[in-house]
């Protein structure tokens, strides 16, 4: 079992020196199991996400071939310097996102961003999980003659519940091992439809004009969409990654982690989409594949892809928000996050008429996570200077106790310019936010508690290195 957590003389918890597996912990985490490798592999196999293909689908008409590959190419490095940039304060303090956004927010204004973080991650899980269980459905379907779909689904996701409860050390192997896997079936699906709808997306695709006007820029703000919310909780995962490896390094290790992935699923969606009028994945894959060894194992390669992407992406935020208000353990937060899945009415999110529909749920999402990610990166760099007082964050009764007013209006500005380029959500959000959050900071009276010069300066340098 991990070493519990002890409140040191400064207020923060003794730092965790062990690392039992499902037994995480908010407190400082000192020792590190994910080594460069790792990392890579466990980012890639995190990555391989429906939510993707279901986003390349919408663009049908919009863009050509060409024009979708640079769209994700963009998008995809703004997320891997946004990993970079936020999660510099997990990867050298060791804290969990719901520690780190307490500098800004406050203890309990945390709950404002660990609760929007939270909500698209259950939803992409519960949708993301009928997806893997209508995989394995077609799979009995044609190996057994047997189907049910309800059946499969509740299986499914009490698989996928028993494995989160071995926290971090589980998600790492499950991801090493599998990411080779998804790579290589991802390129195996790439060649397939290729082969078989060559035709219709030389047609629909390549002989194209497309665009490359303001729909070219919302389809980048898509792609960085489906990761906006990992953006915001990285600190969660920098903080398992062992030390040594700079910035320019975990630029290079998120992007070749990514992009891959990202480009195949994206591109895969819109040809198939685009020559076929179909969006469903499962679908998809049944007509592309004519020999039935072959669409087994593309449709476990689905089912699996949904487990290690939930297990990454979509367990571990909420999980960390219902352990930080409700002070639960991490196992029994995870049931709970996987029960919670459930009510999230997945069959509804994977009809034909909902890839429009997804699509506004991700700018909807993304107006709100722009200005967070604004407001923490503003509140490390720029008012603290990567400087953190952990008996500070630690401390329930100390000066980041209650809610920060600068941080919450400095959100709803940013909101609200957001929702105005609705198309460009994230991006729209960014300047609003961190501009009035700097100056709220600098000049509100109401935050003046929030503010670093309440520590000595000697405090705030050991809290640097």
């Amino acid at each position: 079992m991990s070493t519990p957590s002890r409140t040191s003389h400064a207020g923060a918890p003794e730092p965790v020196r062990s690392k039992a597996a499902g037994h995480e912990s908010l407190a400082p985490q000192q020792v590190r199991i994910v080594g460069r490798l790792s990392y890579l592999l466990m980012w890639l196999g995190g990555c391989v996400s429906i939510g993707t293909f279901t986003m390349g689908s919408s663009l049908v008409g919009t863009l050509n071939l060409v024009q979708l590959l640079i769209a994700i190419s963009i998008g995809c490095l703004v997320i891997s310097l946004g990993l970079v940039v936020n999660g510099a304060a997990g990867y050298k303090f060791g804290i969990p996102f719901m520690v780190q956004a307490r500098n800004s927010f406050g203890f309990t204004g945390t709950r404002i961003p660990g609760l929007i973080r939270a909500v698209p991650a259950l939803v992409w899980y519960g949708f993301q999980s009928w997806i893997g269980a209508a995989a394995l459905n077609q799979v009995s379907a044609v190996l057994f003659g047997f189907s049910n779909l309800v059946l499969f689904f509740i299986l499914f996701q009490f698989l996928q519940i028993g494995l989160s409860v071995f926290g971090f050390k589980g998600i790492k192997w499950l991801e090493n091992i599998g990411a080779i896997f998804i790579l290589a079936s991802l390129v195996y699906m790439f060649f397939s439809v290729l082969d078989r709808y060559g035709a219709e997306i030389q047609a629909n695709l390549v002989d194209t004009e497309g665009t490359w006007g303001a729909p070219f820029w919302g389809a980048t703000m898509l792609f960085l969409g489906i990761y906006a919310t990992m953006m915001i909780n990285v600190s969660d995962y920098s903080r398992e990654h062992t030390r040594g490896t700079g910035p320019g390094l975990l630029t290079g290790i998120y992007t070749a982690a990514i992009l891959p992935v990202t480009v195949f699923m994206g591109m895969i969606g819109l040809m198939v989409s685009s020559a076929t009028g179909v969006v469903d994945p499962i679908q998809v894959f049944s007509n592309a594949v004519d020999n039935p060894p072959l669409l087994v194992i593309t449709l476990l390669f689905i089912a699996f892809a949904q487990v290690t992407t939930n297990v990454l992406n979509n367990v571990v935020p909420p999980t960390y928000v219902l352990m930080d208000i409700f002070k639960l353990s991490f196992r029994t937060s995870t049931v709970i996050v996987g029960l919670l899945a459930f009510a999230t009415f997945p069959w509804l999110l994977v009809r034909e008429e909902s890839a429009d529909g997804l699509q506004v749920f991700v700018q909807t999402y993304s107006a709100f996570l722009g200005p967070i990610f604004a407001v923490m990166v503003v509140d490390y760099y720029v008012i603290r200077r990567r400087a953190l007082d952990l008996g500070k964050l630690y401390d329930v009764a100390g000066p980041y106790r209650g809610v920060n007013p600068s941080a919450v209006l400095a959100v709803v500005i940013g909101v609200i310019a957001a929702f105005l380029f609705a198309d460009f959500s994230w991006y729209a959000g960014l300047v609003p936010a961190g501009v009035s959050y700097y100056l709220l900071m600098q000049h509100w009276a109401p935050s003046r508690r929030f503010r670093p010069e309440t520590a000595p300066t000697g405090d705030r340098r050991v809290a640097a290195e």
